[in-house]
């Protein structure tokens, strides 16, 4: 019989699965492009013809803007329940309300007719000595409190880290690393997931409530994440292009930080600047709007009862002095010493866990852990309450009914005018309160070191903030007392006079927090917008900026990487930095393979291969891809297929094309070769051949080809000479050389 009668053209319908990418791959973001600008194409032209074609063409324009507005409302509602849990969960740790339960502590003395000065000490609510001895004063009654303490908090991350290793192990940890690397093309199937979503949510929640040394801030990114690519799921054009599903995980991530501190501008900036790799303007309006819909969502829940969208709002009044800046640099200072500490710390400590024995604990870290944190944090009041409400009484400016130990100062009332309280002396409340700052601030630098990293969901940003907010509070004390004492100092006479308030410590906290949070994860205009957001203090913009500006330059005089690049190269993650600058004079040669004593590139020529020669080829080698060339001899280039296409195109035409066996023919050129009659049927898969590989010539400067993987997010760069196939550069292939060139071990980037 004739081959060519009998030859059909296989794959003009497109085939399950082909274009699709297997988990730990990096998607081709050029093939992705090029497939939504098709598709586009093709539903623009046909709304000419008829009504109901062009109702789908707006349906599918307006699909975006839905999503945005979906994802908004669930990340909102979201963020809503797990700060009414951890905060009524934090509370259950010392006492439980008598008219209810489910209120917290706050919520429970919000009913009772006590007096202001007793606000905090309601009969409704107990604590569990009251509960269980009847009385709360004594010996005996603290060490059960004590000792209640301790045994929730235990429960709390015992629970937590068992549902995170027993449904989802990717819930684990702050998901900014991943989330990065997703969004530059990686893809780990799963990480996104609703299992994950949903143990993610509970376990924040538990993890935040035991008072491990930890925030929700990060995580909450990861479930704005998980929320934008499940609702992907309803919309074709987001479910079958991965590029089209990373713009919306960039708005999603927007939306993350929108609630975490209920700073929609400060989120948009976030994604832009730290979490996105690909962020066209459609996307930052949509991340604008999903910000938005996010933040009204979670005010409409109103979950801290104070009309606000964060825990620590704060408002000063007062202005900052010139000379102030020094002190607010000195804070930046610290803070770019922190952040390098912290990062070295972290990353020894979690490379350790990665490769000792330690690592397949993960229950009895979480537990020792837990047990040092709650019997250290219980005697000082200041760890033992909740990071959020520490960082919200040190941003606090003191008023005249504050019942805090921080505002215990000698009361001169005399000298008062209205509202504004005169720099006083500070009295014996203050000073204790210093000493007890001092010790939280040694337990959270050296607790959160450890924390970060565990089987738990942790973020990083309120422990940064918090250990720069006490950093700021006790020098703004400290400059506060020697503007009292020495208003006659030539630094104080011109603008600290006698009786007058200047200095506020409350900003200087707010400085240290920011600063802190700069030098460790080294973000600068994102950072600056949201402490601003957060706190309301559009005046202070130049001290945070100077402070931020100072923390990234002393950590990056110490060490390049924030901690979120810096935990991407530990988990060997394939992220191309773009911030990064290639500075070496190697050449596209010196870095493809096959290298001079290698083996041939394996290559399938276009139309002299059997199915059986092709089925060889895919078992020997574990490639992603193969040059198709007009034949081993000329080596000219024709394209590029990807392996799992092959795979699923041969299989399905084994099953549903007559004739198929192991020696027909497989060609990718238009029209079929000459073959003698007897010849089985032939194979036709142009369809999934990619006619314009990207390539590159044999001379060309590796900095140009790391600039072209980053710019257009390639998978891998064919190499040429005079038109001839060479060799191939993959993604792996250039961060291998940019950690040789670095003298790191270039196997380390691998995926593990």
């Amino acid at each position: 019989m004739n081959g060519t009668s009998t030859m059909m053209d296989f794959l003009e319908e497109p085939l399950p699965g082909v274009g699709t990418y297997e988990d730990f791959n990096t998607i081709d973001w050029v093939r992705e492009k090029s497939r939504d600008r098709d598709r586009h194409r093709e539903i623009t032209s046909r709304s000419k013809e008829s009504t109901w074609a062009l109702i789908h063409s707006v349906s599918d324009a307006f699909s975006g803007w839905l999503l945005m507005l979906l994802i908004g409302l669930l990340a909102g509602s979201l963020a809503g329940l797990i700060d009414i849990s951890a905060h009524w969960m934090t509370d259950l740790k010392e006492g439980v309300c008598l008219a209810g339960f489910w209120f917290n502590h706050e919520h429970c003395c919000w009913k009772s007719n006590t007096t202001f000065t007793d606000r905090d000490v309601c009969p409704e609510w107990k604590s569990w000595s009251q509960l269980i001895l009847g009385h709360g004063e004594g010996a005996f009654a603290y060490i059960l409190n004590y000792f209640m303490y301790v045994i929730w908090a235990l429960m709390f991350s015992l629970l937590a880290v068992l549902l995170v290793k027993g449904f989802a192990p990717y819930a684990c940890g702050s998901g900014i690393p991943e989330i990065k690397t997703i969004l530059s093309g990686f893809i780990i199937r799963g990480y996104l997931g609703k299992w994950t979503l949903i143990i993610k949510t509970i376990t924040l929640v538990l993890a935040v409530s035991s008072g491990l040394s930890l925030g929700k801030e990060g995580p909450l990114v990861h479930v704005a994440c998980c929320c934008g690519n499940i609702l992907c799921h309803l919309f074709t054009k987001y479910r079958k292009n991965e590029a089209k599903r990373r713009e919306v995980l960039s708005a999603a991530a927007a939306a993350g930080v929108s609630v975490a501190f209920g700073a929609p501008i400060g989120g948009v900036l976030f994604s832009l600047e730290e979490v996105s790799y690909y962020f066209p303007l459609k996307t930052l309006w949509r991340s604008f709007f999903a910000a938005l819909v996010a933040a009204f969502t979670l005010r409409s829940i109103n979950p801290f009862g104070n009309s606000r969208l964060v825990l620590f709002y704060v408002e000063f009044h007062m202005p900052w002095h010139l000379l102030e800046l020094v002190p607010f640099i000195l804070l930046g200072i610290f803070g770019g010493l922190w952040g390098a500490f912290f990062i070295r710390s972290n990353i020894a400590w979690c490379r350790r866990r990665k490769t000792t024995k330690l690592g397949k604990y993960p229950v009895l870290e979480v537990f020792v852990v837990t047990a040092i944190t709650a019997v250290l944090a219980f005697p000082n009041e200041y760890t033992r309450m909740s990071t959020s409400e520490l960082i919200s009484e040190l941003f606090n400016d003191c008023g005249i009914l504050d019942s805090s130990k921080l505002c215990e100062y000698v009361n001169d009332f005399n000298s008062t005018k209205g509202d504004d309280l005169p720099d006083r002396a500070a009295g014996p409340g203050v000073y204790t309160a210093m000493w007890q700052l001092a010790l939280a601030l040694i337990m959270k630098v050296f607790i959160t070191i450890f924390t970060f990293g565990m089987k738990v969901p942790s973020g990083l940003f309120i422990p940064s903030m918090a250990v720069g907010a006490i950093a700021g509070r006790l020098l703004g004390v400290a400059v506060e007392q020697l503007a009292y004492y020495h208003h006659d100092w030539a630094i104080f006479s011109g603008w600290c006079s006698q009786g007058a308030d200047c200095i506020t410590p409350g900003l200087y906290a707010m400085v240290g927090a920011a600063a802190c949070l700069g030098g460790v994860t080294r973000m600068t205009v994102s950072l600056v917008v949201i402490m601003f957001e957060l706190t309301g203090g559009l005046e202070y913009i130049v001290p945070l900026m100077a402070a931020a500006m100072t923390s990234k330059w002393v950590a990056d005089a110490i060490g390049r990487e924030g901690i979120y690049d810096a935990h991407i190269r530990l988990n060997g993650y394939p992220f191309l930095e773009a911030k990064e600058e290639f500075s070496h004079k190697t050449l596209a040669m010196d870095v493809m393979r096959p290298r001079r004593n290698d083996p041939p590139l394996t290559v399938i020529t276009q139309d002299s291969m059997t199915v059986e020669d092709v089925e060889t080829i895919i078992n020997d080698t574990t490639y992603s891809g193969y040059p198709v060339v007009v034949s081993r001899e000329s080596q000219r280039l024709v394209g590029f297929v990807l392996r799992r296409d092959l795979i699923i195109s041969i299989e399905n035409a084994r099953k549903k094309q007559d004739g198929i066996v192991s020696t027909s023919i497989i060609y990718f050129t238009d029209h079929s070769p000459p073959l003698p009659p007897s010849s089985p049927s032939m194979l036709k898969l142009r369809s999934i051949l990619d006619l314009s590989p990207f390539t590159v010539t044999d001379q060309t400067p590796m900095e140009i080809v790391v600039d072209i993987f980053r710019k257009l997010g390639l998978r891998q760069c064919l190499v040429t000479h005079n038109g001839k196939l060479l060799g191939i550069i993959t993604k792996k292939d250039v961060l291998k050389h940019i950690a040789q060139l670095a003298n790191q071990d270039p196997d380390s980037i691998l995926f593990n």
